[in-house]
């Protein structure tokens, strides 16, 4: 027995480390593991690191940084998922993990857990907010629906429409379970909203996006954010019919309208055309008897008015009739109105004095006021006469004749002009003397200077003259 302990190859710890790590790899080069994830950590090369673990045993795992890009799931803490991958070892701790290679949840649980998490994140940014809900229009000339084009649904859809009201249908195939069904959906959402509303294809008023009934896995692609963001991003009124009544998705809380099957979109979307007419007839049968109610009510209150007024031919009566009074006044009004003139006039003219006697008096009365006059004017006469004789003798007075009278002279220069001094006075110019009984001519021959006077001072009286 110590022989064979002796005969047994001594290894190195590294040597045993690879060969339990090719052991490993070779009996588990691919293996699916399935287990909640624990103690996740995101490593700033980009490397996951987690690990996997049951009620039982734990499993360390590994997913590098290329694989961790290419993950169909977001792992985190207390998601139970499937792991495809190899199982290996790690020499430096003496241990072994798994390395990851692709991931996928893990049954309903896990992906009701997932879509809980994911609805709080949308609810946060405000995108299932009821102010964002916008009215379906009541009678929508054009649908268009987002389905596949091959299933029961799409047919259910059209049937009810051509049923209630039928009106024009756009039809946007899709996908509606699969890695491609949320891009194609929410590619359609956004295609109808891009249509022009004046363009070759009529622009949809309403939008239902649908589908059948199916599982959570089935209906997984109606939880995608880029549905759920493309329904609420839409402009066009939405509804969503995903699913069965008990089935609910994640655009149902998007959509302004959510219906619980896709015939119950279609009855949504468009109202009961012989509803409609019903409802016409009836409104208008209620407005013939609302008309003929309000004819009878005016022709009642007509006669009733009518009642009050007097019978046309009796207000003529009572007008002739009171004509004949005023024209029987009338006529005999117009004699006494003459009588009563004449009367006035009678008394009058015995009050008028006769033409005869009014001359008289006035021929009296002319001979009083000329006799007056005719002693005012000669004491006037006589008084301007007095004046004017006052004033001629003044005139007189005062002229230069009389001054001329006691031997003086004017003379006047050739222009006219009186000569006062003999110093104005040359040789050989022509003067005009003015005498009081004629004119002379005369010319300037020399002239003297006049003496001086003596001054009294001398003694002697002077002379007046």
């Amino acid at each position: 027995m110590n022989d064979q302990r002796t005969n047994l190859p001594e290894l190195s710890v590294s040597e045993i480390s690879s060969l339990l790590k090719r052991t490993v790899e070779d009996a588990f080069s691919l293996v699916r593991v399935r287990g909640e994830i624990s103690g996740f950590k995101r490593h700033s090369s980009g490397h996951l690191y987690f690990a996997l673990k049951d009620a039982e045993a734990v499993l360390d795992a590994v997913c590098w940084k290329g694989q961790a890009a290419r993950l169909g799931v977001k792992p985190e803490d207390g998601l139970e998922v499937v792991c495809l991958g190899r199982l290996t070892t790690y020499a430096g701790r003496s241990k072994y993990q798994m390395v990851v290679e692709s991931m996928e949840l893990s049954g309903e649980g896990a992906l009701l857990k997932l879509l809980e998490e994911r609805k709080k994140k949308l609810a946060a940014e405000g995108l299932f907010a009821s102010e964002r809900k916008r009215p379906l229009p009541y009678l929508p000339r054009v649908i268009g629906v987002v389905t596949s084009p091959t299933g029961a649904v799409i047919r259910d859809i059209l049937h009810r429409l051509n049923d209630r009201f039928p009106c024009h249908v756009l039809v946007w195939p899709v996908a509606v379970q699969g890695e491609a069904a949320a891009a194609q959906v929410a590619a359609a959402i956004r295609g109808f909203n891009a249509f022009p509303p004046d363009g070759a294809v009529p622009r949809p008023d309403l939008l239902i996006v649908a589908r059948g009934g199916g599982s959570i896995e089935d209906l997984w692609a109606f939880n995608e954010e880029i549905v759920v963001r493309a329904a609420a991003d839409s402009a066009i009124p939405l509804i969503s019919a995903v699913g069965h009544e008990t089935d609910t998705t994640l655009i149902d809380f998007a959509s302004d309208r959510r219906a619980p099957t896709p015939s119950a979109a279609a009855e949504m979307a468009v109202p009961v055309r012989l509803d409609l007419v019903a409802e016409v007839r009836q409104k208008s049968a209620r407005l013939t008897a609302a008309g003929a109610r309000l004819l009878e009510e005016r022709r009642v209150q007509l006669e009733w008015l009518g009642r009050g007024l007097p019978r046309p031919e009796r207000l003529i009566e009572d007008a002739s009739q009171k004509l004949d009074e005023r024209a029987e006044r009338l006529s005999n009004a117009f004699p006494a109105y003459l009588e009563r003139q004449q009367a006035l006039l009678g008394r009058l003219g015995a009050q008028l004095r006769s033409p005869r006697e009014l001359i008289e008096l006035k021929a009296h009365a002319l001979d009083r006021l000329s006799l007056g006059l005719g002693h005012g004017w000669k004491s006037h006469v006589q008084g301007w006469e007095n004046g004017l004789e006052r004033a001629g003798g003044l005139l007189e007075t005062l002229s230069h004749r009389k001054v001329l009278a006691r031997g003086y002279a004017l003379v006047r220069g050739a222009e006219g002009a009186l000569i006062g001094q003999a110093a104005q006075l040359k040789p050989g110019d022509s003067l005009s003397i003015e005498f009081h009984d004629g004119h002379v001519g005369a010319r300037v021959e020399g002239a003297t200077p006049a003496k001086p006077r003596k001054s009294p001072s001398d003694g002697r009286q002077g002379s007046l003259i």
